[in-house]
Formats: C-alpha cells, sequence, structure tokens
C-alpha cells in the first residue's frame, strides 16, 4: 500500500484515525543506526510500525525491527513520543492518520540484515551519511534525538 506523508501542508487531507506507533533507533557497537529504505514511499527511516492488539510496546517494536530488517534487538530507552497533528500520513485506501509514535532506543542483540516486503533496503549509516539520504523531516527530528549525547530526557510532542 502506498503512503504519503505531508508536514504542515494546507494541501494534506484531514486525518480520519490515529494509530499508536513505534519506531526504533536501534544502535551498533561502531555508533551506527540502522536505518530501512521504506517500499512504499521509497524514504529512508528507522524500523517500525502499528503496535497490534496484547503486544506491548517493547514487543511491538522488537517485532518490527526483526520483521523489517532481520535484527534481533533489546530495547534499552525512550527517545521520545511523537504526536505532532501537522505530520498527517495518508494511505491509498483512503486512511490518513495522524501521527502518534513512540521513539524507543535499543541495541542488536542478534539476527542478518535481510530485506523484507516494508523494505526496500536496510543498512547500518554512520551519523556522517546521513544527509544523504531522502528522509522526511519528522524521522530527521527523531534521529537528530536519538543520536544526540547531550540529551537526558526523551522529547515529548
Amino acid at each position: 500500500m502506498a503512503r504519503r506523508d505531508y508536514y504542515d501542508d494546507p494541501e494534506a487531507p484531514l486525518p480520519n484515525s490515529i494509530v499508536p506507533a513505534v519506531t526504533v533507533a536501534v544502535r551498533d557497537e561502531d555508533g551506527r543506526l540502522l536505518l530501512i529504505q521504506r517500499s512504499d514511499n521509497g524514504l529512508w527511516a528507522m524500523p517500525g510500525g502499528g503496535l497490534e492488539v496484547g503486544e506491548t510496546v517493547a514487543q511491538a517494536a522488537a517485532r518490527e525491527v526483526l520483521e523489517e530488517t532481520g535484527i534481533a534487538v533489546e530495547i534499552d530507552g525512550v527517545v521520545g513520543i511523537y504526536s505532532d497533528p501537522k505530520h498527517v500520513i495518508a494511505y491509498d485506501d483512503g486512511e490518513v492518520r495522524q501521527q502518534f509514535a513512540i521513539c524507543l532506543s535499543a541495541r542488536p542483540a542478534g539476527g542478518t540484515l535481510q530485506t523484507s516486503s516494508e523494505t526496500v533496503q536496510v543498512r547500518w549509516v554512520e551519523a556522517k551519511n546521513l544527509d544523504e539520504l531522502p528522509l522526511h523531516s519528522t524521522i530527521r527530528l527523531r534521529i537528530r534525538h536519538a543520536l544526540d549525547p547531550e540529551r537526558t530526557a526523551p522529547y515529548v510532542e
């Protein structure tokens, strides 16, 4: 299913749903960040997705990372909560979501990089190479928060 992200765009459709979601900032021992290139819009992002009934936020995060990247993770913190109503995500089936994502931090605990039906590419990216990738501004914000060594508390919006 195709998707289009809007941010502070007067042409954006009005939201008709809100779905709790997770994104995960996974960093390896070299400080590289695990990123995916999404198959639905071609943009790069941190792995993540919607919570399913019966699972915790941490379980959803670990499941989504494994499904999208082949990497098992151990969740080790909260980067922030992102709920800016100016970020709207429109799907080709007519669903239009207002953003609501909890970004967690994690470290790899095994597995091998692999793509899925939701990912075109999966790779470990050094911070210095992030500007080379097409990323939505809301994902750049989460990455900036995840990589900020001075941040002592989760971001909340």
